[in-house]
């Protein structure tokens, strides 16, 4: 179980990196590819909202998956700090996960559908980038989960 919890783990935190690392940038620039005219910057964003409702899926059920498992490892005889810290680890990136996927999504999926000067105002400006941000924090919470519980699980095999 402890291996496909890592598995899991290790294949969302990958996805988000390489989404925003490779994905992102050719998606948004592909000028430098394809050269200019070919894509606007509201297709580009429809293409990278494509990627992101698929990936939104995996992203709910390795969260899911992440915050039940840490849940019955309450009952484990750790330390209760290290217990409560990665149960509330998981818990706040599943609920960072519920609000991207449930909030920030359905929010800039409608903005796209009503156009591409939707796309344009302060508000949803505001909503994107603040989408970013829950992603990056996702991230970091992600890594500091897999690096606790893998020092947790070198410690629990030495013992």
């Amino acid at each position: 179980m402890r291996s496909i919890y890592f598995l899991l783990l290790a294949a969302v935190i990958g996805t988000e990196l390489t989404l925003g690392i490779l994905v992102a940038p050719v998606i948004f620039f592909p000028q430098s590819i394809i050269g200019d005219g070919v894509l606007t910057h509201f297709m580009s964003g429809q293409m990278m909202t494509k990627i992101f409702l698929k990936f939104n899926y995996v992203l709910l059920f390795v969260s899911a998956f992440v915050a039940v498992s840490e849940l019955f490892d309450l009952r484990k005889k750790l330390a209760f700090s290290l217990k409560f810290s990665t149960f509330m680890l998981s818990f706040l990136n599943l609920a960072l996960a519920l609000s991207f996927v449930f909030i920030f999504t359905p929010f800039i999926v409608q903005a796209q559908s009503l156009g591409a000067e939707a796309t344009q105002t302060a508000e949803f400006a505001k909503m994107h980038s603040a989408s970013e941000y829950v992603m990056k924090v996702m991230l970091v919470l992600q890594l500091i989960l897999f690096f606790v519980k893998f020092k947790i699980s070198q410690d629990e095999r030495q013992a």
